[in-house]
C-alpha cells in the first residue's frame, strides 16, 4: 500500500469521466480496463467492500461482482486487512520463487 497521501490520490481513474466509472453494460468493461493497471486497485476494492458501495466499478469489480463476493465470504470483517495480508503473502511467495535457495520460516 502507498503511504504518501491517501490511496485515492493515486488512482488510475482520477482523470476519468465519472460517468464512465458508473456505467452499465459494456461501459463497465471499459472501467474495469482502467482498473487493471491501477497502483491502488486493492485499496479501492477493499474500500468498496468494507463500505458496501452499491454503485460503479471499484478495484476492477462491478457492483454485481462485489455483491457475489460478499455473499460468498460473509464472515470477513475487514476486506482491507484480508487483501493486505493476501498481497503480503503473494509478495513473499514471489520472493521465494525468485530465490529458491532461501530458507522457509520454521513452523512454530
Amino acid at each position: 500500500m502507498r503511504t504518501d497521501g491517501h490511496w485515492s490520490d493515486h488512482t488510475a481513474c482520477r482523470a476519468a469521466d465519472p460517468e464512465e466509472l458508473f456505467a452499465d453494460g459494456a461501459g463497465q468493461n471499459r472501467s474495469k480496463a482502467i482498473c487493471f493497471g491501477c497502483p491502488v486497485r486493492t485499496e479501492c476494492l477493499a474500500h468498496a467492500l468494507d463500505n458496501r458501495v452499491e454503485h460503479g466499478v471499484w478495484g476492477g469489480m462491478t457492483k454485481r461482482e462485489r455483491r457475489a463476493l460478499l455473499r460468498r465470504r460473509p464472515t470477513v470483517t475487514s476486506w482491507r486487512r484480508l487483501l493486505d495480508t493476501a498481497r503480503q503473502e503473494h509478495r513473499a511467495d514471489i520472493g521465494r520463487v525468485a530465490d529458491p535457495g532461501a530458507r522457509l520460516p520454521e513452523a512454530s
